[in-house]
């Protein structure tokens, strides 16, 4: 099975493979299906360091695994932030499994559009923000996404972030200089390793808010 759709960042396409499913966006590997322990990580790992029931949002829905965890927690709310509209509609169908019918829950609110864009028309604050989009700091596909990562960008998620809130970010690599940066414009920052079957293990970078900056 294969779905292939174009958008304004050219194509993406759903394919299934041995019994999982990959996305792929101009012909370069984006996330599969098979594992999902890093994504459940990410949001652990930025739920640990906050307060009962949490405001959360989820920068990029993926095939639906952080998503799943989120909704297994006592979040009150979930806002969750992805660009293409074809990933949303492949978790009313194929994908549904994998975020395990997420995206009913009554907690749960997807907006489809650009994060960074997004972020420009809003004054919410959350308790913990997981970021997920492309591959991470130094790896992405679409060079508008470098932004998010940089100290600008970085800037712009800590003044959605409520006092004391936590800033989660995904990284397929490590990052020291990443790492530094989200440092001194968020907080302290805990480093957590997850080992993959094959290559670097992923990594979670867990920046706490010390107070109202």
């Amino acid at each position: 099975m294969e779905e292939r759709v174009f958008t304004d960042r050219g194509e993406l396409v759903l394919r299934s493979r041995d019994g999982h499913f990959e996305l792929i966006s101009n012909g370069v590997f984006l996330m599969d299906t098979r594992s999902g322990r890093s994504e459940r990580v990410l949001v652990r790992a930025a739920l640990a360091a906050t307060g009962p029931r949490p405001r959360l949002l989820i920068g990029g829905l993926g095939v639906g695994f952080s998503l799943a965890e989120a909704v297994r927690t006592d979040a009150s709310e979930i806002i969750v932030v992805e660009i293409e509209p074809a990933v949303v509609a492949w978790h009313q169908g194929v994908l549904r499994p994998f975020s395990e019918g997420a995206l009913d829950d009554p907690r749960v609110r997807v907006v489809t559009g650009d994060l960074a864009v997004w972020f420009t028309g809003t004054s919410d604050r959350f308790d913990a923000i997981c970021l997920d989009v492309d591959n991470g700091p130094s790896w992405t596909v679409f060079d508008h996404n470098t932004g998010l990562y940089r100290q600008s960008g970085l800037v712009m998620l800590r003044e959605h972030l409520r006092p004391g809130g936590v800033l989660a970010v995904w990284s397929a690599s490590v990052e020291p200089a990443f790492a530094a940066t989200l440092t001194r414009v968020v907080g302290p920052v805990r480093t957590v390793r997850i080992p993959v079957a094959r290559g670097r293990p992923d990594v979670v970078y867990v920046a706490s808010c010390a107070g109202d900056r």
